[in-house]
């Protein structure tokens, strides 16, 4: 389904950077050109994710930048700005690590450059997680630009049977709320779908004409596999939910992906 370029955003937890990173990778090694970027924070590629990025909160700066370097290299990632170091902190490593993440942009300058033709394919991860399988957005969560054309929603599926504690879930008293879940109780497949499908899970905000695509990451055990198709053919039963693709896959192994199902033409 990712066909005919345009905006892609990425929401939800457990290997979001990773997907957009692998998307980009295989657009740009087909000839495509390929924007990386985040409405959040990222934290800065390395050489085999992105090899060049470019800061700026100028729009004119930015375009003239990306025009110049996208006739070497299809892939560019971009950000307004780098987090400056945290002074507080307990270890150097986490000053090193705030220092190296990227600010990203406000929805409505993604939408401008999206205008403005540059691209192929813009990839904006457009939700935070902290690392963490699960989450459940705050009411501030996602930040999806307007002009998103695909819209995939990610989970990990080593968060099923696990508790509902922060450790496994961003958010789990949100996760809670949604799901009639308490917090510790054990995680279990419908309670991943609720996720997906509710008013308040990872896909809020979506844009109304926006291809909305599931995909669950990490199926790389025999019994990861099993969970995802349990968690597919239960989001098949959700005819009003909108959904089109139920992709099951493997955002950093081969094949990155398994199987998939359509579900809404």
């Amino acid at each position: 389904m990712l066909t005919d370029g345009g905006v892609v955003s990425i929401v939800g937890a457990g290997g979001k950077t990773s997907l957009m990173f692998r998307i980009a990778r295989e657009l740009s090694q087909a000839g495509e050109s390929v924007l990386t970027t985040t409405t959040t924070k990222i934290l800065m590629p390395d050489k085999d994710q992105s090899a060049r990025v470019i800061v700026s909160d100028s729009l004119g700066e930015f375009l003239n930048k990306a025009g110049m370097l996208i006739k070497y290299d299809p892939h560019i990632t971009a950000a307004s700005e780098v987090l400056t170091a945290i002074f507080d902190v307990q270890s150097r490593q986490d000053k090193i690590d705030q220092r190296r993440k990227l600010i990203g942009f406000e929805p409505e300058f993604i939408d401008a450059v999206y205008r403005a033709g540059v691209f192929d394919w813009i990839l904006v991860e457009a939700d935070g997680a902290a690392g963490k399988p699960l989450k459940a957005p705050d009411p501030h969560e996602p930040v999806i630009p307007g002009s998103t054309e695909k819209l995939i929603a990610i989970l990990g599926l080593d968060s099923v049977g696990k508790p509902l504690v922060s450790e496994w879930v961003f958010r789990p008293h949100r996760f809670a709320e949604i799901t009639g879940l308490s917090e510790g109780d054990i995680v279990k497949a419908a309670d991943c779908v609720v996720s997906v499908i509710h008013e308040n899970g990872i896909m809020k905000g979506a844009p109304g004409g926006a291809v909305r695509l599931v995909f669950l990451n990490k199926a790389d055990q025999p019994d990861r596999v099993a969970i995802a198709r349990k968690i597919a053919a239960l989001l098949e039963k959700e005819k009003d939910a909108g959904l089109h693709r139920v992709i099951i896959g493997q955002a950093i192994h081969e094949p990155p992906v398994l199987e998939f199902r359509d579900l809404h033409q």
